[in-house]
């Protein structure tokens, strides 16, 4: 099954979103490969993300993924959760308050929930907050919690 995004047709249409639960993702895998490429691109090569025989006996019984990999993540997932045809351009403005309170295994599965939290009127469209949660897959605690800001440029 595919997560159809909520659409709004322009930026102007979601100044009245604030509240609005967009759709759960499809869940996607974070694989041992995804961490890997990774923790090549960031220089991050802890042993607890890419060293699965010292994994085993660590913290969490394998390799995780990096908490900003998870981060990373956020963004094609909200893609998945929301569209505005109408926008020229999207751009990720930032971000405010993240934490990351449960760890991804390897070759676990991921989704988002998010509600669009504020919408404010800039001089080039709208910029809207949204509360993101990745939840991992038979975790009781999402695994990364963060307010997104983007920017829909008219």
């Amino acid at each position: 099954m595919t997560t159809s995004p909520a659409v709004f047709a322009t930026p102007d249409d979601l100044v009245n979103a604030v509240g609005t639960a967009l759709p759960t993702t499809d869940w996607v895998v974070v694989d041992q490969q995804s961490i890997d490429t990774f923790a090549d691109a960031t220089g991050d090569h802890q042993w607890i993300h890419v060293d699965a025989e010292r994994a085993k006996t660590g913290p969490f019984g394998g390799t995780i993924a990096h908490g900003y990999l998870t981060l990373s993540l956020i963004g094609p997932l909200v893609a998945d959760a929301l569209s505005v045809p109408g926008a020229t351009s999207v751009v990720n403005y930032g971000l405010e308050k993240v934490r990351f309170p449960s760890p991804v295994p390897a070759d676990s599965r991921i989704r988002l929930s998010s509600t669009i939290t504020a919408v404010d009127k800039v001089p080039a469209g709208v910029q809207v907050a949204i509360a993101a949660a990745v939840e991992c897959e038979g975790s009781a605690k999402p695994a990364c919690v963060a307010t997104v800001v983007y920017r829909f440029l008219d």
